[in-house]
């Protein structure tokens, strides 16, 4: 019986890859958010940022055909690999499964990943589609890590990192600041991928903060609608969404918009971008000392 031919990938050339694919029958699908990193020094960089010691558990997400995950198990870490591929997953099979630190988690990483043991760290070329959702799906369901190093769309990145009163300033900068601090690593031009796409993206570390963040289920929900349109002022927004959630007449949502945000300070005509990250929490705490009975089922 012939011996199986190990597979050997030349991650840092497109032309390589190409012919790879090719001859395994494999295609990039563009719904996938698939593009490979081919800057050998840049994947190094980036694995490096993790700090991760050997034995740690580290999350990869969009593992691919394996370029960030052979360094990651070079390291002696313990990697779970999420590849939503079923084409890639195969390889993936090929490649690691003699590895007793690799474990594959096939599927859509937005459903898979709630199911899986918590890791230390996680690192991910991610998918322009779904980066900024899962980033904050995990934060709103209290899935954080002790570092993330990420690759997303520039513009992801800008806005994870923007402070208040900029233009970048959104409801995604206050979730990633609240929890984690976060730093810009690198700027990756369009053509370090494979397939080139139209934009540079960048490299960010989230280190997570040593204080503790508690946070009312009310938050995630009065923070979206603060920010739900940026042209309407903080007393409009918040008269929305507290005639919304609980069903308040017009006249009552007035009179607890102007107590709230009299208690709070503000005069109601600024807008939620002005606001620094802490204040959100704050605002949804308050809120629930004086719907108390209305809040209830938020807590």
């Amino acid at each position: 019986m012939q011996e199986e031919k190990p597979i050997i990938l030349n991650y840092n050339s497109a032309s390589s890859l190409r012919s790879f694919l090719q001859s395994e029958g494999l295609g990039m699908r563009k719904k996938y958010g698939q593009n490979f990193l081919l800057n050998s020094g840049i994947r190094h960089a980036l694995v490096n940022a993790l700090e991760a010691e050997a034995g740690a558990e580290v999350w990869e997400i969009g593992a691919g055909l394996g370029a960030m995950t052979a360094l990651l198990l070079e390291k002696g870490l313990l990697v779970r690999a999420f590849e939503i591929d079923c084409g890639f997953s195969r390889l993936l099979k090929g490649l690691f499964s003699g590895s007793e630190n690799f474990f594959l988690v096939e599927g859509d990483v937005m459903k898979t990943w709630p199911s899986q043991k918590p890791a230390s760290y996680l690192l991910g070329n991610l998918p322009y589609n779904i980066a900024a959702a899962l980033i904050a799906d995990l934060i709103e369901k209290g899935r954080l890590f002790t570092r993330m190093v990420v690759t997303v769309q520039r513009e992801v990145a800008l806005r994870m990192y923007a402070k208040a009163g900029s233009a970048d300033y959104s409801s995604f900068s206050v979730l990633c600041s609240l929890f984690y601090k976060v730093k810009p690593l690198m700027l990756i031009r369009s053509g370090s991928f494979y397939p080139r796409p139209n934009v540079d993206s960048s490299g960010v570390l989230l280190e997570r903060r040593s204080e503790i963040v508690s946070c009312p289920d009310l938050f995630f929900p009065l923070l979206r609608a603060l920010f739900s349109s940026r042209r309407k002022t903080i007393k409009n927004n918040l008269s929305a969404f507290i005639a919304s959630k609980f069903g308040k007449p017009r006249e009552v949502t007035e009179k607890i918009c102007t107590r709230l945000l009299a208690e709070f300070g503000l005069a109601g005509n600024e807008r939620a971008e002005i606001l620094e990250p802490q204040a959100f929490l704050s605002l949804s705490n308050l809120l629930l000392e004086i719907l108390p009975d209305e809040c209830k089922h938020c807590r």
